[in-house]
């Protein structure tokens, strides 16, 4: 009786654990795992198609467009567990000081999962609590700062959801700032990619999620703390993001990885194992550099533009103006205009000009006459305004008898000329 009793409480203890991680509670990658990441990247290296992953959902995204170069059920919604920390940690970023001190309180130190192992009245700053949400994946650090930010779990929510709303993301709800397993607590693999894409441009976080370790302080105590991410360090060009796991939403990954002028944000959700999430993350991110590459239309453009002008400068008639003399200017301004296309497709990108034949006067001074579209295999990527930069006045009853007297002149030397 004794030893059923046993086993069964550690039956318990095992579930209990189990049920209520929010992320991966190993902090190092060891030299098998190294391993792993490199065959996955030599495999990946050698395929000739779209590979195959283990993730429910999952999307790779070009950071500078959006665009998405990969996707698989990326606009489905999903549990996100401890990706939803990215979150967390830019409406903490955008409503407090960094330097400010926290006192933990009994409900932040008694929140289960993944931890920071922080206790009831210890004196941490809004810092280092970023550290040890983003690295160490701490619940205990997210209840800390959503309590200290926001009064409270469930104002900080309603602070998150603001900020989703904000960024469009219309598919993305928050109920807690851990990620913990909750109904109404979702995303979609692209609002995700979208989220991560907004907070990296906020140097705080890119700085702290590109950190493999660093040191905190608790009660004036220093402390190592190790980042969760698998891919950092291990993989060319990781620089962030976020990991995650519950029972509910399985292993997860944000990942961000630039190589040369591609920079792009690769998610996925619903994994089975972390070496699942590990290898389809490697395989995502290896075939879209192998696939694609960032291409720069900015000359094309132009050229195209400048072509377009020559022989159409004179062609737009201008009804009661004082003048022909259009002064027509594409809105580019210096900034590249690249887009990611599969290698050896730049044949497919096409430009067409869109424009008003007839205008009438008074035409104001940067008045758009049309527009210039980029396509990439038909689909439109980029369009830009064509505007007269030069105020054509509508003509005048003066006008009118100058007109008649120049034309009467004109005719004249030709009878006479006759």
């Amino acid at each position: 009786m004794f030893k059923k009793f046993c086993s069964f409480f550690s039956i318990l203890i095992i579930l209990s654990s189990t049920l209520c991680y929010a992320d991966d509670i190993d902090v190092g990658w060891d030299t098998h795992g190294r391993s792993e990441i490199k065959d996955t990247v030599q495999a990946a290296a050698k395929a000739t198609t779209e590979p195959k992953i283990n993730s429910r959902a999952a999307v790779v995204m070009d950071r500078n467009t959006k665009t998405v170069l990969y996707g698989r059920n990326e606009t489905s919604k999903r549990a996100m567990a401890s990706t939803t920390k990215i979150m967390t940690a830019l409406v903490v970023l955008q409503n407090t000081n960094l330097k400010n001190t926290v006192t933990i309180s009994k409900k932040a130190a008694g929140t289960g999962g993944s931890r920071l192992k922080l206790k009831t009245g210890d004196k941490i700053s809004v810092h280092d609590l970023l550290y040890g949400l983003l690295l160490r994946s701490g619940n205990d650090a997210a209840v800390a700062l959503a309590e200290y930010v926001g009064g409270s779990v469930e104002e900080f929510a309603t602070l998150m959801n603001q900020n989703a709303d904000a960024l469009g993301l219309d598919n993305t709800h928050f109920v807690t700032p851990h990620g913990l397993d909750s109904e109404d607590h979702y995303t979609t693999a692209y609002e995700l990619a979208l989220l991560a894409d907004q907070a990296l441009h906020n140097p705080v976080f890119a700085e702290i999620v590109k950190t493999k370790s660093t040191t905190i302080h608790i009660n004036g105590k220093s402390r190592a703390i190790n980042n969760t991410n698998e891919l950092l360090g291990n993989l060319n060009g990781v620089y962030g993001v976020k990991t995650g796991f519950t029972n509910g939403a399985n292993r997860c990954l944000v990942t961000s990885v630039k190589r040369g002028d591609l920079d792009v944000i690769c998610v996925v959700l619903g994994a089975d194992t972390k070496k699942d999430r590990t290898k389809d993350s490697v395989k995502l991110i290896e075939y879209v550099f192998k696939t694609y590459e960032n291409y720069s239309m900015t000359q094309k453009i132009k050229e195209y533009f400048s072509d377009w002008y020559q022989i159409n400068q004179h062609r737009i008639h201008i009804e009661k103006g004082v003048s022909r003399d259009l002064a027509l200017r594409l809105s580019l301004d210096d900034t590249d205009i690249s887009y990611p296309i599969k290698k050896g497709t730049q044949a497919d990108i096409g430009i067409t000009i869109e424009f008003t034949p007839t205008l009438q006067a008074p035409i104001p001074e940067n008045t758009v006459i049309g527009k210039l579209v980029v396509t990439y295999q038909g689909h439109p990527v980029k369009e830009m305004n064509i505007v007269n930069t030069k105020a054509i006045k509508r003509k005048q009853i003066p006008h009118y008898f100058r007109d008649f007297f120049k034309n009467y002149h004109n005719y004249l030397k030709i009878i006479l000329t006759k």
